[in-house]
């Protein structure tokens, strides 16, 4: 059921209408009903899937808060990051994973059949297995207390808002606000604002991107018939797609989230006026940028480092990332392209600083930003 559909626009003002006029005490039931409700319109089954995840990391969490050594805790997180990241592999890597191994043979001049699942990518389960881990990690590290309820962690899981497509939350921020839901009052300033996120992001779903993806997908679908120039064109078009679809599915979900005086974290901030190739992600998808140095980067060392274990954390992050978002080579060689230019431009700083100050650029700080955003943009 995605925020566009008819059926949403059916459902939503009943969830809004239902939870504040039940009494307060039982309004995160009812929110829990509803998410699962609202997941199990795209497959049942997913909604099974999402009860084991959300059960094996609840109960690593209770293990983690009652172990008495380091071990012990350090044992069930990583139970809970095995299985649950296990799940993700087998879902959405082990077919890509097997077709790989067969090419690399065939390639090799050689035949091996290898098995595939065969099975269907669950609607969001890289967001939700994200979303999730950060309980237990968090949990592990005493940044945050137990939820001993399991059925206000299943909220915490499921929460429809930003179940499917983000923005990727931490336990430590929204289980404490779905914590809070009996305190929510009907507010006239928070509907409005809720409204303006919900609007804008349907403008931007809706009359930009499906606008320009009929464009952009006819000359996809068949480039070799089309001029070079018009392959350029659909191409910038397609970024503009992207950003409209993916920031406007994200602005939906901080409004529908306003509206139960749920405030999520903010994904986008035009990153394509960034100015470098950092800043952009750090206004591209920025719960996934920042879940990534939090429990990726960082962890490895993050720029504590130098030299080849720099460069490694470096690319390591973006190519794990880059298969996050799809199970191909095309998006792995997407990741290993801006590690690249991360790593490039972290070892050039100083001689493009020596470039700059010899032609003078910084005498016309306007016109060098804009440069720099264009070269920013045309390199992402």
């Amino acid at each position: 059921m995605l925020f566009n559909s008819f059926e949403f626009m059916i459902l939503l003002p009943f969830v809004v209408l239902v939870f504040f006029l039940l009494p307060p005490r039982h309004r995160w039931i009812f929110m829990l009903a509803a998410s699962y409700v609202f997941y199990a319109s795209y497959k049942v089954e997913y909604l099974i899937l999402m009860m084991v995840t959300t059960v094996t990391i609840w109960y690593s969490g209770l293990r983690i808060n009652s172990a008495s050594t380091d071990r012990a805790k350090k044992a069930w997180l990583v139970f809970s990051l095995v299985f649950n990241f296990g799940i993700l592999f087998v879902y959405k890597y082990a077919d890509f994973a097997s077709d790989s191994v067969q090419q690399f043979f065939t390639w090799l001049g050689a035949s091996l059949n290898t098995p595939t699942l065969g099975f269907l990518l669950p609607v969001g389960i890289s967001f939700y297995t994200f979303h999730s881990v950060t309980y237990t990690i968090d949990l592990y590290r005493g940044k945050m207390s137990l939820e001993p309820n399991l059925g206000r962690f299943a909220l915490f899981v499921s929460f429809f808002p930003q179940l499917v497509a983000g923005p990727i939350e931490r336990a430590d921020h929204l289980l404490p606000q779905l914590n809070r839901l009996d305190k929510v009052r009907v507010g006239y300033n928070r509907f409005t604002e809720a409204f303006k996120w919900i609007l804008w992001g349907l403008f931007k779903k809706i009359v930009i991107a499906d606008r320009i993806a009929i464009a952009v997908n006819q000359v996809y679908s068949a480039p070799d018939n089309y001029h070079g120039l018009t392959v350029v064109i659909a191409t910038y078009l397609f970024a503009v797609q992207i950003y409209c679809d993916f920031s406007g599915y994200s602005d939906m979900a901080i409004g529908v989230a306003k509206l139960f005086g749920v405030d999520l974290l903010d994904n986008f901030r035009r990153p394509y006026f960034s100015k470098s190739i950092p800043e952009f992600w750090r206004r591209w998808h920025m719960s996934l940028s920042t879940w990534f140095r939090d429990y990726l980067y960082i962890p490895l060392g993050g720029n504590r480092v130098q030299g080849f274990r720099y460069a490694f954390n470096m690319a390591a992050v973006f190519l794990v990332s880059g298969l996050w978002h799809g199970a191909s080579w095309t998006f792995f060689i997407w990741g290993a392209l801006h590690a690249t230019y991360m790593l490039v431009g972290h070892y050039t700083t100083g001689f493009r600083e020596r470039v700059v100050d010899r032609l003078g650029l910084e005498r016309y700080p306007a016109a060098y930003r804009w440069f720099r955003t264009f070269v920013t943009f045309n390199l992402v």
